[in-house]
């Protein structure tokens, strides 16, 4: 039998697997599906079309549920579906689907958002990812599996992060992150491999090596961007062929690499001098300007 604290306010539409346990002043609204084994903390809000899965902890004030942030957003169609396992910590947001996004917000199972996080309407995240205090997703972001959002990282609508990928702390991302990689910065730069997320994820030896010489051709060499891909893609490993796929398809464009002082700097830079550092004329605004 479901544990509900006198205080917490639970709407008769609800449905609570027998061992769901409902803190102080929690409320549940509309037809919220909880599974077995999860704990919904003291002032905790769900509400709406919402399917939580099993062993589930919400904690204090966090929020499930609600309609999008979306001016244009009229009614509608609008869920969440969120899988297994997942700890969702104080303050965090995550808010229904649109109809303009297929309807529905989805969450796999073992994710970690902790306090103030937000994940907004139409967002699709994988599993096994983890989403530092006040990391922010705006509508329509796709998150892969085993993904780190470092600290007060924010993600522009529409933008994909790809799996086993890592965005430093206060990073202004608005452009897809391919997978394996690390990045940070203002507006996110690659800054090369995740070698460590890599290495615990079992990644390592010839695997490795394929993914280094793919971002090698991918990012730090010259050329027509279909001649890199090709080139990326002759390399014999699955994982490599992933990376170039994701390049491939991307929609936005995705990150580039971090100009180093080391680096060869850009024939177009030549001619402004050494005044102009290969860090700043790759940034966008500069880029714009040089065009």
């Amino acid at each position: 039998m479901s544990r509900i604290h006198p205080t917490a306010i639970v709407d008769p539409k609800a449905e609570l697997a027998q061992d769901v346990e409902v803190g102080p002043y929690a409320v549940i609204e509309g037809p919220v599906a909880v599974g077995g084994g999860s704990w919904i903390g003291p002032h905790a809000y769900l509400t709406g079309d919402t399917v939580l899965g099993r062993r589930c902890r919400v904690f204090p004030s966090a929020v499930i549920g609600t309609p999008a942030q979306d001016r244009t957003f009229k009614g509608g169609e609008s869920r969440v579906r969120i899988g297994d396992d997942n700890v969702i910590r104080e303050q965090a947001t995550i808010h229904a689907g649109t109809p303009k996004g297929g309807g529905v917000t989805t969450v796999g199972d073992r994710n970690w958002f902790l306090v103030g996080s937000h994940v907004a309407h139409d967002c699709a995240v994988g599993n096994d990812s983890t989403f530092a205090n006040w990391a922010a997703l705006a509508g329509h972001v796709q998150i892969g599996s085993n993904v780190i959002l470092s600290a007060y990282v924010a993600v522009h609508q529409f933008c994909r992060v790809g799996r086993l990928s890592m965005v430093g702390g206060i990073t202004g991302v608005s452009l897809d992150i391919p997978p394996f990689t690390l990045v940070q910065g203002n507006r996110a730069r690659l800054l090369g491999l995740n070698l460590v997320g890599l290495k615990r994820a079992g990644i390592n030896g010839p695997t490795l090596r394929a993914l280094q010489e793919a971002y090698r051709l991918l990012f730090r060499n010259k050329g027509p961007k279909n001649a890199r891909l090709a080139a990326a893609r002759r390399i014999e490993d699955p994982l490599a062929r992933e990376l170039a796929d994701f390049v491939s398809a991307s929609k936005r464009g995705v990150c580039t690499h971090e100009a180093h002082e080391t680096d060869e700097i850009p024939e177009e830079l030549d001619e402004l001098g050494p005044a102009v550092r290969p860090e700043a004329a790759a940034h966008p605004v500069t880029a714009d300007f040089l065009k």
